[in-house]
């Protein structure tokens, strides 16, 4: 019986992993190994060298944090309101390797220093945005208002870990609600 591979996917999740955790220098071939249990030897026949990995990494990352979350949004359908309130939550629920939130900001720091990094998170935040445009345009008749409201909701959802503030006697997760509700006006 031969041995089982360690699926492509899993390495690619595991590298999401590292990147999340300690940046683009953290996606080393042997601690990915260490990690799934497995020799190193069964990365090259997938990826050849770190590079791929990296690469395969972003698109992964590219494609579950704009248009994967698209498709879900959609799928459940109800109108624009609806479809924001469902943006909102997923975009607040714990996720996984690919659509987290430290790997998001892994991602961003990253592209401080690599263009083609920023150039894919510039296609992703834009995406992200056109999405929010046609959401909000479509019951908010002011292009003005829209583009705030889109800025405002983006602003909080890469902001919202980098502030520390109490909020009274409410929880942050009140105010995110009350936030959202206020948005939704």
């Amino acid at each position: 019986m031969g041995a089982t591979r360690t699926p492509r996917g899993s390495w690619i999740e595991e590298g999401l992993r590292a990147l999340a955790a300690g940046g683009p220098e953290a996606v080393r071939i042997e601690p990915l190994a260490q990690a799934l249990g497995v020799s190193k030897g069964g990365f090259y026949g997938y990826f050849g060298n770190r590079d791929t990995l990296l690469t395969e990494m972003l698109d992964t990352w590219e494609r579950e944090a704009a248009e994967a979350v698209i498709e879900q949004v959609e799928a459940a359908g109800g109108d624009p309101r609806d479809k924001l309130k469902r943006l909102f939550a997923i975009a607040s629920a714990p996720n996984g390797p690919t659509t987290g939130v430290a790997a998001e900001l892994a991602i961003r720091d990253w592209a401080r220093r690599d263009e083609s990094v920023a150039e894919r998170l510039r296609r992703v935040d834009n995406r992200r945005m056109d999405y929010l445009r046609s959401l909000f345009g479509a019951f908010c008749p002011d292009a003005g208002e829209v583009e705030v409201r889109c800025m405002v909701v983006y602003s909080l959802r890469i902001g919202e870990y980098f502030i520390a503030a109490d909020h009274g006697p409410r929880s942050r997760a009140e105010v995110m609600e009350l936030t959202r509700d206020w948005l939704l006006r």
